[in-house]
């Protein structure tokens, strides 16, 4: 931009009609600009401009600034699919469910939303859930006339009852997509508080009670879920969508389709692990899925995160185990063990290095070299 004087652009809904705000820093060409545009008025609640949100009036606006003035569209472009190759969204039985005597149900947009938008189905599940507990708040409130003090309060209510950060977040999400996304308003709510992001360190075992799990599994597939959680640092959708032809014996490779971010990755596959699988394999004669319930229907969560949980219990650790601690000891184990970190972020598919670097909070070579003041 080189200085070159700016505009931001909003979405506002004043007095229940759709408007497009524009905030800048004090500046005389700048307002003599705005000045000219078709009818501008003066928000002292968002301390912006506006003019009706209409596509001649949008034209208006870059005709009069283009060359001039940069213009920010960033907060107010409609936003761009999330997925184009997820798994397939089902939301049809949030539609088929039988009515219930004043309660509020998801408006169909939203679930339609979700749909072409191609959201995953663990996420649809918990924005519909939230949502539903949000409009049900308002109950005699139509949805179009809710402000973000309303929303304030409903959080508000949410904090008193001392509800997790990411619990919280979720909660704005799901608020925030039928306004910003279904309705296409981005940004209307962007003046809304996000509680502060928890920094935790992630929970890991050691190798002898990784060993002590996979001993006290029930059966050899339960065996093989564990061993693939801590020995491929597998996430537990992860390990569910696996598929036979995923499993690649020649490389020693477990190939990651559509993992989290929706990216395709590989991970290790441990020599003990493969055996297992091949007498997996000929014992329960998977068709489809790697791991599959009753009737070759995908193995679930919840299935998932018992195998490790009455593992661990009849190992005898007190500390509580889940899938994703599984895949913390995997990486925080590599660490230890000498593996790079960048190698690190890859396996586990990680965005981010930063992301990856948490482990070095926990791995026991960050303490050794340093010497402790009462030795």
């Amino acid at each position: 931009m080189n200085g070159m004087k700016s505009i931001t652009l909003y979405h506002l809904m004043i007095d229940n009609q759709k408007m497009i705000g524009i905030k800048f820093l004090p500046d005389r060409l700048v307002q003599n600009l705005v000045k000219g545009l078709p009818n501008p008025k003066w928000s002292e609640k968002h301390n912006m401009a506006y003019i009706p949100n209409t596509k001649t009036n949008l034209g208006v606006i870059f005709n009069t600034f283009k060359g001039v003035v940069w213009i920010n569209y960033n907060r107010f472009l409609t936003n761009r699919p999330v997925n184009t190759k997820n798994e397939d969204v089902d939301v049809s039985w949030f539609r088929k469910r039988k009515p219930i005597a004043g309660y509020r149900y998801c408006p169909e947009e939203y679930l339609l939303k979700l749909e072409l938008k191609r959201y995953s189905n663990n996420t649809a599940r918990t924005y519909i859930s939230f949502f539903e507990m949000f409009i049900n708040h308002y109950k005699e409130k139509e949805l179009h006339s809710i402000d973000e003090s309303d929303i304030r309060t409903f959080l508000q209510s949410l904090i008193h009852k001392k509800v997790s950060n990411s619990y919280l977040n979720q909660v704005i999400n799901s608020i925030k997509f039928y306004y910003e996304v279904v309705l296409g308003m981005p940004n209307r709510f962007y003046g809304i508080e996000r509680p502060r992001k928890e920094s935790k360190l992630p929970k890991v075992i050691s190798k002898e009670e990784i060993i002590a799990i996979i001993e006290n599994t029930n059966n050899i597939k339960h065996r093989c879920i564990v061993k693939l959680l801590y020995g491929s640092g597998l996430r537990r959708s992860e390990i569910l969508n696996l598929k036979i032809s995923d499993v690649d014996s020649k490389r020693m490779l477990i190939r990651v389709r559509s993992g989290k971010g929706n990216k395709d990755r590989y991970t290790l596959l441990s020599r003990s692990t493969l055996d297992d699988l091949r007498l997996y394999y000929k014992e329960w004669k998977p068709r489809d899925y790697l791991f599959e319930g009753r009737k070759a229907s995908k193995y679930t969560a919840e299935s998932v995160l018992n195998v490790v949980k009455k593992a661990a219990a009849k190992a005898g650790i007190r500390n509580s185990v889940t899938p994703h601690v599984l895949r913390h000891s995997f990486a925080t184990h590599l660490l230890e063990s000498g593996t790079d970190l960048r190698q690190i972020q890859v396996l586990l598919g990680h965005g981010s290095s930063k992301t990856t670097e948490i482990y070095t909070h926990v791995a026991t070579n960050t303490f050794k070299n340093i010497k402790n003041p009462l030795d």
